[in-house]
């Protein structure tokens, strides 16, 4: 457990575990690097685990600048450096997977592999991307913000999930003790970084990853959803595909074993 004091001013927490092969995760908006917990119990036998909150999110401080998807792949490549990670793989969920998209570039010589998850090259309907949520969500979930961000959260939380997925008890009490841990950033942060998400549009930076890429998704998905998995799926020259049936937004919670193992896998190849 340890800082990263970034140029920007801010300062980033991360924690690491294990031994091997690094792979840094990167977490989803309005989250922090405690979602990750099943991975860094079921990984830190064979990888070097490090997981990251992002700006304005967990422990981490927000930089002058504010919340944008640039500086954080400027930190992320910055805390590489101090870290010397090199052959590591680069992991991001949701908002993370757009931050390893933008990352990719400037980490290049140091990455081995990139782990897409439940992501989406643009989380909002326009100009040509059909796979995204209409501007009247994303506009909802901005006003929802505004008015009461712990209400907000619960409601975007239960989205997380498909129907059914949580019917099983003992793992809903697992993922419920999970999410319970993920501390409630400011207002302030929420909406920048929902903003950035809002805003972003990676769809030219998918043909240039020269990375092998596998991207994670649930067929459930009702935030990013499978359609955009599929577009980046087209696009990226070396990406494969792993589908988790039943499954909503967050595979890593309620089908950590399986995800866990593709990791494994994937490192394998």
């Amino acid at each position: 457990m340890a800082w990263y004091a970034a140029d920007s001013g801010g300062q980033l927490w991360y924690e690491e575990s294990g031994a091997g092969t690094p792979i840094v995760f990167i977490h989803g908006w309005c989250m922090s690097s405690a979602v990750w917990r099943l991975q860094r119990e079921g990984l830190s036998d064979s990888f070097r685990v490090i997981t990251v909150d992002l700006p304005g999110h967990g422990k981490s401080t927000m930089p002058v600048g504010g919340f944008c998807i640039k500086m954080c792949a400027v930190e992320l490549a910055g805390l590489f450096e101090m870290l010397g990670l090199h052959k590591a793989l680069l992991a991001g969920w949701s908002l993370g997977s757009m931050i390893a998209l933008e990352s990719v570039a400037a980490l290049r010589g140091r990455l081995s592999g990139l782990v897409l998850i439940a992501g989406t090259p643009c989380f909002t309907q326009g100009n040509g991307f059909f796979y995204g949520l209409s501007r009247f969500e994303v506009d909802g979930m901005t006003r929802k913000v505004q008015r009461s961000l712990p209400r907000a959260l619960e409601g975007f939380t239960a989205r997380l999930f498909a129907a059914g997925e949580l019917d099983d008890p003992s793992l809903a009490t697992m993922v419920q003790e999970v999410l319970s841990t993920v501390p409630l950033p400011t207002v302030d942060a929420a909406l920048q970084a929902l903003d950035a998400l809002i805003e972003t549009d990676l769809r030219d930076r998918l043909p240039l990853i020269d990375l092998p890429t596998v991207l994670m998704s649930g067929d459930s998905d009702m935030i990013c959803l499978p359609e955009a998995t599929e577009y980046m799926a087209q696009r990226i020259p070396s990406a494969r595909q792993v589908v988790f049936a039943g499954c909503g937004h967050a595979p890593f919670l309620t089908h950590s074993a399986r995800f866990n193992a593709c990791l494994e896998e994937f490192r394998g190849m």
